[in-house]
C-alpha cells in the first residue's frame, strides 16, 4: 500500500486525507502538532461579538480521520530527495506521495513595533485574537477607527474590511458614530480586486462615509503614541496627498473620502503617521519556515507548484496547496475545497499509471463579503478575476452575490460552519 505523508492538519490536510481514505487505497499519516482545529472564518464574527469563540475550535483527534494516522510532532525539514520528512523529536518519516499544507505563518516582526503591541490594548487583530478584537470594539468611545492590512499575501483579502464594515455599524448602535471617523489604510490601489464586488463595496464606502486612503503600506505600529506609520507608494499629483489642513485639496486617488473627517496625520521623513484611538489590522503573512527554507520553495519562499495541477514543479510526488502554495488567488477555504480534489485524483492515478488527471484548477476562490450586521456580499473569483458566482446559490434565491443581501449572512453565519465542520472535513466534495 502506498504511502502518503501529509503536512498539516488545517482545512487543505484534513480534507485531504478525508477524500484520499474514501476514494483511494493508501496508508494515510499527517504530521500536525496542535491539539485544536479551528474555522477560522468565523473570527470575523467573534470579533463582532456575532459568534462564539468556542463554537469555532473542535478537538484535532475529533477531526483528524479514524482511519489516518495522527504524528503529532512538528514538522521540521522536507528531504525531497530522500523522500522523508525530520520532524522536532528527531523522527524521520518516508512517503511515496507528500502533500504539503502547512497553512500560513503570521510574522509581526516585518512591522516595527508590532510584536510589542498587538492584542494590548486598542490594537487587535482578528487574525490573532478575534475575543480582544471585541474588547477594543465594546470600550471604543470615539475618535479615529484605523482599519489596516500588511502588503504581504493574507489568508483572505477581504477580511480587513469586514470587520470594519461591522464595527461601523456598532458604532450607529451604540450611539458613538457621530464623533467617530472610520479610516481604512490599504496598500492596494482599489477596494477589491473584482470590479462587480468593488462596486458594491465603493457604496457601502459612500453609505459609511469611510475615508479610505490607497497606497497605503504599514511600516510602523507606535502604540504608545498611537500612530501607525506608512510609506506611500505611489506619487501624488500636484495636490497635497494625506495633509489635515482644512480646505487643501487631496489626491483621491490616495485619500478618498476625506472631506470633513478629524483624522490628525503626522509627516515625518517622507512617511505619514495616521493618529489612531483604535487599530485593527491583518498582520504580516509569509509561508512557513519549514518551506521557505526547503528545496520546494520558489524565490519568494512558496510552495513552488503548478497552479493547475498543484503538482510540484521539480519533484512529480510532491503536491502543495492551501496557504503555502504559490497560487495567484486569495488563500481562503473555499479556494481549497476545490484545490483538494485535484490533488486527490492526481495521487491516485499517479499511484496507478505514474501520470496525473487531466483536471485542472482555474484559480477559484470566494471572499464572504460582510458589509454589516445581516448584510453580505459573496465574491467568487478565478485567476483572472472574473466574477464565478456559483448557480447553486439561486436554490436560496440569491440571483445577484454581487450585491448585500441578508440570505447571504445567513449563509456565512449558519450553513458554511455546518459544511465546514459536517461535509468538508468529512471528505465530501462540496
Amino acid at each position: 500500500m502506498k504511502k502518503v505523508l501529509i503536512i498539516g492538519g488545517g482545512t487543505a490536510g484534513i480534507m485531504t486525507a478525508a477524500q484520499l481514505l474514501k476514494e483511494g487505497s493508501f496508508e494515510v499519516s499527517i504530521i500536525e502538532p496542535s491539539e485544536s482545529h479551528y474555522y477560522q472564518p468565523a473570527w470575523t464574527l467573534v470579533g463582532a461579538n456575532t459568534y462564539d469563540f468556542e463554537k469555532t475550535r473542535k478537538a484535532m483527534s475529533e477531526v483528524i480521520p479514524a482511519k489516518a494516522n495522527w504524528i503529532k510532532d512538528y514538522a521540521e525539514e522536507i528531504q525531497a530527495e530522500q523522500n522523508q520528512v525530520k520532524c522536532r523529536s528527531g523522527k524521520t518519516y518516508g512517503y511515496d506521495y507528500l502533500v504539503v499544507a502547512p497553512g500560513i505563518k503570521i510574522d509581526t516582526t516585518l512591522i516595527k513595533g508590532l510584536t510589542e503591541s498587538i492584542d494590548k490594548g486598542v490594537v487587535c487583530s482578528n487574525y490573532t485574537d478575534p475575543k480582544h478584537t471585541w474588547e477594543v470594539l465594546k470600550n471604543f468611545r470615539g475618535g479615529t477607527a484605523l482599519f489596516t492590512q500588511a502588503a504581504t499575501p493574507i489568508k483572505c483579502g477581504g477580511a480587513p474590511q469586514k470587520i470594519m464594515y461591522l464595527a461601523d455599524d456598532h458604532f450607529e448602535k451604540v450611539g458613538i458614530k457621530e464623533k467617530t471617523d472610520v479610516v481604512f489604510a490599504t496598500p492596494g490601489s482599489v477596494i477589491f480586486g473584482v470590479k462587480p464586488i468593488a462596486k458594491t463595496l465603493m457604496e457601502v464606502i459612500e453609505r459609511k462615509q469611510i475615508n479610505v486612503r490607497y497606497h497605503h503600506k504599514l511600516v510602523e505600529v507606535d502604540a504608545e503614541k498611537q500612530i501607525a506609520w506608512y510609506e506611500v507608494t505611489k506619487e501624488p499629483g500636484d495636490c497635497v496627498v494625506i495633509e489635515d489642513r482644512k480646505g487643501d485639496m487631496v489626491d483621491e486617488s490616495i485619500n478618498y473620502n476625506y472631506e470633513g473627517k478629524n483624522v490628525k496625520v503626522s509627516q515625518e521623513s517622507g512617511r505619514y503617521g495616521i493618529h489612531f484611538d483604535m487599530l485593527h489590522l491583518a498582520p504580516p503573512q509569509t509561508a512557513p519556515d519549514l518551506v521557505k527554507n526547503s528545496p520546494l520553495a520558489n524565490e519568494a519562499g512558496w510552495l513552488n507548484v503548478d497552479i493547475a495541477t498543484m503538482q510540484h514543479k521539480e519533484y512529480a510526488n510532491v503536491f502543495g496547496l492551501g496557504d503555502a502554495a504559490a497560487l495567484p488567488t486569495a488563500k481562503t477555504g473555499a479556494a481549497i475545497r476545490k484545490q483538494v480534489p485535484v490533488v486527490v485524483e492526481n495521487i491516485i492515478r499517479l499511484a496507478k499509471t505514474d501520470t496525473i488527471t487531466d483536471m485542472k484548477y482555474n484559480g477559484y476562490s470566494s471572499c464572504p463579503l460582510v458589509t454589516g450586521y445581516g448584510k453580505m456580499v459573496l465574491a467568487e473569483f478565478d485567476y483572472q478575476s472574473n466574477f464565478t458566482p456559483d448557480p447553486k446559490l439561486k436554490r436560496m434565491l440569491v440571483f445577484n452575490s454581487d450585491k448585500e443581501h441578508w440570505r447571504l449572512w445567513m449563509l456565512k453565519k449558519y450553513m458554511l460552519p455546518y459544511l465546514y465542520w459536517n461535509k468538508m472535513m468529512k471528505g465530501e466534495r462540496v
